[in-house]
């Protein structure tokens, strides 16, 4: 009897088994687990809307835009709208009203070494503050570890307002990238950091620093191209950039018809390293704004304590305005500038243009009020801005004149007066 029960066990254990773990049962609990993840997932989405959002949106509109049922709905621009908010709070800042440029340089070398143990020669720092005055695009290239990221990031905090480092992403290809999108699931925004910080600064009069760190990772003509386009403008107050294509009565105020202004008052500083694993910057690029080489490190140095300075972009403008009308140059050196374009335009096909010159023409004053000189400004700038186009010739034809072009820098400049230039006109002469 006992056998008997034993066996008539195992067969109905055996048969519930081979109906619980038969194919169609196993295809009934993976389609229960999916219906049961897809409803998890669906819950969470309608209790995230409404916990972040708080409005429900009616059909659309004509323009394709959803119509919010309440006037009390928040911004499609939380973090915009906060500024606003934010805004009417703030104190009022007392900036700094005697300074001098070759003070500025001197202050932020010793501030720089004093409280961030990062040191630089003083004629790099007089380079970097003379190439802010020129472009609102300055690039610190070189080899890796030398300090650009560091130097861009002390800058903003000597100004006391901490530089916002944007690290640039591979895929990047469009102002989207940036400066964000709006999201059609969320009716929201998606807000960017350097969105945050132009907004904030069209509000203030302190100087932004914004870093594009490691630029050339991707193709900056691409992801920074508009950008690049509306810096071209003569009138700062016309310099917009396309945010969203339409407009809601919700947006923050500092939005015209969905355009944000570009602010005269911050500058981007890009960092490159110059390797396999980056794009080369074109021409456009480098045209518009300002280089920066710093392919050494800088010896330490004793420094005194130095205290940050509150200065106003108005006041470092018009500091770049008055070194340009008391350090125009010379006329000496103007002769000689047209006497080498005429030399590279016979020989390379290669001449200033009207930016380069206009360029030049604000740079080597203000490097001259930082308390450097003339010829060395002359110098860095010419290596930089007209060397370097060089570098497109035909290497073969490139060797067999480089010499003739050294030769002549000497006769026009004096011997050896010009060795950033030479230095470039050797290193592609190497490279041919």
């Amino acid at each position: 009897m006992l056998k008997l029960f034993d066996f008539t066990t195992v067969a109905l254990t055996n048969k519930i088994s081979n109906v619980l773990f038969s194919k169609e049962a196993i295809l009934a609990y993976i389609f229960l687990l999916i219906g049961i993840i897809a409803a998890i997932v669906i819950f969470v989405m309608i209790n995230e809307n409404k916990r972040n959002y708080g409005v429900e949106y009616r059909v659309f509109n004509r323009k394709g835009t959803p119509t919010p049922l309440s006037s009390e709905a928040s911004s499609r621009f939380c973090m915009l709208s906060e500024i606003d908010e934010n805004i009417k709070e703030a104190a009022p800042i007392k900036y700094a009203d005697e300074i001098t440029l070759e003070q500025i340089c001197h202050d932020f070398r010793n501030y720089a070494a004093k409280e961030l143990k990062l040191y630089y020669e003083i004629e790099d720092i007089r380079k970097f503050v003379a190439g802010l005055s020129v472009s609102k695009l300055l690039i610190l290239q070189g080899m890796s570890g030398t300090g650009k990221t560091s130097l861009a990031h002390a800058w903003g905090d000597y100004l006391n307002n901490p530089s916002t480092v944007i690290p640039v992403q591979p895929m990047w290809k469009e102002r989207t990238d940036l400066i964000g999108y709006y999201n059609e699931f969320t009716k929201r925004f998606n807000e960017t950091m350097l969105l945050r910080k132009m907004y904030e600064a069209n509000y203030s009069k302190n100087i932004y620093v914004t870093v594009l760190d490691e630029m050339n990772i991707a193709r900056v003509e691409y992801y920074f191209a508009e950008f690049l386009s509306v810096l071209e403008l003569p009138n700062p107050e016309e310099r917009f950039l396309d945010v969203v294509s339409d407009k809601w009565e919700s947006d923050p105020k500092g939005l015209v018809d969905g355009k944000i202004k570009l602010p005269k008052n911050m500058w981007f500083i890009g960092t490159a390293n110059n390797d396999d694993s980056t794009f080369s910057i074109s021409d456009k690029v480098y045209d518009r704004a300002m280089v920066l080489d710093l392919d050494k490190r800088s010896e330490k140095f004793f420094a005194p304590k130095t205290e940050k300075l509150r200065i106003s972009a108005e006041k470092f403008e018009e500091l770049t305005e008055n070194a340009i009308r008391e350090n125009s140059i010379s006329q000496r050196n103007l002769n000689r500038l047209l006497a080498l374009d005429e030399y590279l335009k016979e020989h390379f096909h290669v001449t200033f243009g009207n930016r380069i010159m206009k360029q030049i023409q604000i740079y080597i004053p203000v490097f001259i009020s930082c308390g450097g000189d003339e010829l060395s400004a002359l110098d860095d700038i010419l290596s930089k801005k007209v060397i370097r186009k060089l570098e497109t010739q035909n290497p073969i034809y490139l060797k067999s004149s480089v010499q003739g072009l050294k030769n002549y820098l000497d006769e026009l400049f004096g011997k050896d007066m010009m060795p950033l230039c030479k230095e470039r006109i050797q290193k592609m002469e190497r490279n041919a």
